[in-house]
């Protein structure tokens, strides 16, 4: 008889993500045992107890989640949980905190997809700007553009410093170079459209962003995506439900949240399956994610 599969849940948070344990148990596996306000120091100790109970056999059919809402923290966790195995003691990991690692994936896959349909090329050369910088989504999507080849700025809402930190943290750790430029007011974002091909609006919920008037004035928008599925929408005149059609009285593709969303949940559903179905183990980030979500939409 097969051993069941069972997915360990890790969280620095005080809760476990409800959504996350019904995504697990939709996506098949028998067992999901949670573990809250982990530390750092504490995911080698959970890896190794969940490796060595098994056997070989049994590490396929085991695997790991990360949650919780700091990026930086979740990559560390995922490559502490890497050096911690002992082959061929082997599971496999999966971060996704807050759900930001498989939403930036689906936001920048659906652009991505955008673009290439109705302007014949990929985000390779795209000039990338990032409202709602600071947040999770936010710096995903920015470094997976970065990573792909466009030019990326974070903008900055209030203080350039707290963006510049981020951007400074994100191009030391992932070999990026995205810049910060001040939007904190609406002539600055006018400004900022002019030469934009890409508004990724990532900002809290119910927090509006663009105007149509401000996209209206840019000659090369392209493609506006909205995380925001909170009335005010991020961007005027994208509906939550918009999937890749022009915004009114414009030549500008918009994707709402729950167009995003979908793919997102699609997403992590695919994933958690190849940490199933697999016969060796996988580690899955946001690149990961992106590079499945872009395949799947092909």
């Amino acid at each position: 008889m097969e051993k069941p599969y069972v997915l360990h849940f890790i969280t620095p948070s005080k809760n476990a993500s409800p959504f996350d344990v019904n995504m697990a148990y939709d996506a098949g596996y028998d067992a999901i045992a949670q573990y809250t306000n982990v530390q750092l120091s504490e995911v080698t100790g959970l890896v190794q107890d969940a490796i060595f109970s098994r056997g070989p056999r049994g590490v396929w059919r085991t695997g790991m989640l990360i949650g919780g809402r700091d990026v930086d923290l979740a990559m560390d966790m995922l490559e502490t949980a890497k050096k911690s195995m002992v082959p061929p003691f082997e599971i496999s990991v999966f971060a996704d905190p807050s759900g930001a690692f498989t939403t930036s994936a689906a936001m920048m896959a659906r652009v991505e997809q955008l673009l290439i349909k109705n302007f014949g090329g990929t985000l390779e050369g795209r000039k990338v700007s990032v409202f709602g910088a600071t947040g999770p989504v936010g710096g995903c999507t920015a470094v997976i553009a970065s990573k792909y080849g466009a030019t990326v700025q974070m903008v900055a809402h209030k203080t350039m410093a707290d963006v510049e930190d981020k951007a400074a943290a994100y191009n030391k750790r992932y070999g990026t170079n995205i810049v910060c430029v001040d939007g904190s007011n609406d002539a600055l974002k006018t400004e900022i459209l002019a030469s934009t091909d890409i508004a990724l609006c990532c900002a809290a919920a119910g927090v509006r962003v663009l105007t149509i008037e401000q996209m209206k004035s840019s000659k090369t928008l392209k493609v506006v995506a909205d995380v925001n599925a909170v009335p005010p929408t991020g961007a005027e005149g994208v509906g939550v439900m918009a999937d890749g059609v022009l915004i009114e009285g414009t030549e500008i593709y918009g994707v709402g949240a729950l167009a995003i969303g979908n793919i997102k949940y699609q997403t992590q559903q695919r994933l958690f399956k190849r940490m199933l179905e697999g016969q060796s183990h996988v580690y899955i980030d946001f690149m990961t994610a992106f590079e499945l979500a872009r395949k799947e939409l092909v």
